[in-house]
């Protein structure tokens, strides 16, 4: 097997390791529409990296600057969203909205006016991911990353476990809720990041869903259900690679349509 299909490969593995056990809670806590606004805030993440290199030369690469502004600005939504909701003037599902479709919209128009002023960027791979062309240097974002993520979510996970049950009842408990989630938010927050050069921005959203909502029906406890959505993850990453090079197809949907495939297929099974 060719070089970059190795590196995709694995790529694609390292997201699938920590997408499961986030996405179980993400699934459990009905926080879909969370990481949808994440992803769409990412867009603008994508304009402000262009921004930056084209007003100030930044003495760095631009997928490292892309990464970094795109991590930035989903972190800053995760708070922002926190501090509206301890507001408590909204829903969160309205909250969700209202950030989703201005940070998409306020993206589209960046993209815009920076085409307009001849700068070319290839929106159709931020928006559905280029799997086959990640470098060795993105691999080390990915695993470090994921490192990183899998560390803190088992630091938080039996906290994070009492709040996804009962929150007022792990509030009365000692555990410092917002924290939780804050923290839980952020990590979210560097998922999407890394992985929108994988799957996409559109699409990012449905490996942290597909996949555990599919292990959910075999699991019969919260660690068995994170080990197999990252499981089933990785049977996604690799058929929808093997996919996309037998027929010459985008890979970040053809990773979707697997795990897609793979729900049903087990779905109808079970």
């Amino acid at each position: 097997m060719d070089d970059f299909l190795w590196r995709a490969l694995f790529g694609g593995l390292g997201i699938a390791l920590v997408a499961g056990p986030l996405g179980c809670f993400i699934v459990w806590q009905r926080m879909a529409y969370f990481g949808d606004t994440l992803a769409h805030s990412a867009l603008l993440g994508v304009a402000i990296g262009f921004l930056l290199q084209l007003i100030f030369d930044v003495n760095l690469s631009l997928d490292n600057l892309l990464l970094i502004s795109i991590l930035v600005v989903c972190i800053a939504i995760a708070l922002l969203l926190v501090v509206l909701q301890s507001q408590k003037r909204f829903t969160t599902d309205t909250l969700l909205g209202i950030l989703a479709h201005s940070t998409l919209s306020l993206g589209l128009v960046a993209v815009g006016f920076l085409q307009s002023q001849g700068l070319r960027i290839d929106l159709f791979s931020y928006l559905f991911g280029d799997l086959l062309t990640i470098e060795y240097l993105d691999l080390y974002w990915i695993y470090a990353s994921s490192l990183l993520i899998l560390l803190g979510i088992t630091f938080i996970w039996q906290s994070l476990l009492s709040v996804t049950i009962h929150e007022e009842l792990a509030q009365v408990e000692g555990i410092p809720v917002v924290k939780i989630r804050l923290f839980f938010m952020l990590l979210v927050a560097i998922v999407v990041a890394i992985a929108m050069k994988i799957v996409g921005i559109l699409l990012i959203t449905s490996m942290l869903i597909i996949p555990p909502a599919t292990a959910r029906r075999f699991s019969r406890t919260p660690e068995q259900m994170a080990v197999l959505s990252s499981l089933i993850g990785f049977v996604a990453v690799g058929l929808g690679l093997y996919i996309s090079w037998q027929w010459d197809i985008p890979t970040g949907p053809a990773i979707v349509v697997a795990a897609s495939l793979l729900f049903v297929f087990l779905f109808k099974r079970n």
